[in-house]
């Protein structure tokens, strides 16, 4: 079995990347293949198994539709299957709700003397031109800005 720590990190982030451009949760697709969100979380972290591979990882990769072998195969080095982010469309549009809670959240992790406010104010501006581009929808959850600035 493979021991390589950086090998299951790539792995991991594989089947991350792979769950996030299909719009699934860890949830969602946990459900999809018959395992707890617990174990996609798991497997997404990258951790070497301390004894052999779980079987949780292959149900997950078949959720995914990674052909038989993909696992290995990431594991030995390889690429992902359909290397996930070119198969994503740059022009895909995003859910607001999401939208808003990356921002936000790489706001929080790369500042640390940012007020809420500001930070609410920075994640609405960023929401707006998201809509503008046509990435987000007019009528999404989160309102347009009626800041005419923006405009």
């Amino acid at each position: 079995m493979h021991r390589d720590p950086q090998d299951w990190a790539r792995l991991g982030h594989a089947l991350r990347t792979a769950r996030v451009c299909r719009g699934l949760t860890q949830a969602d697709l946990g459900e999809l293949a018959g395992v707890s969100g617990r174990s996609v979380q798991d497997a997404e972290g990258g951790a070497v198994p301390k004894k052999r591979m779980p079987y949780t990882i292959g149900r997950i990769a078949a959720a995914l539709g990674w052909p038989e072998g993909a696992v290995d195969a990431i594991l030995d080095g390889k690429a992902p299957p359909g290397d996930a982010w070119q198969d994503t469309s740059v022009q895909q549009q995003v859910d607001a709700e999401v939208a808003s809670g990356i921002i936000t959240n790489a706001m929080v992790r790369a500042t640390s003397s940012t007020t809420s406010d500001e930070i609410k104010e920075a994640t609405r501006l960023a929401l707006d031109e998201f809509r503008r581009l046509g990435l987000i929808s007019e009528t999404d959850g989160v309102q347009p800005s009626t800041n005419q600035a923006n405009t």
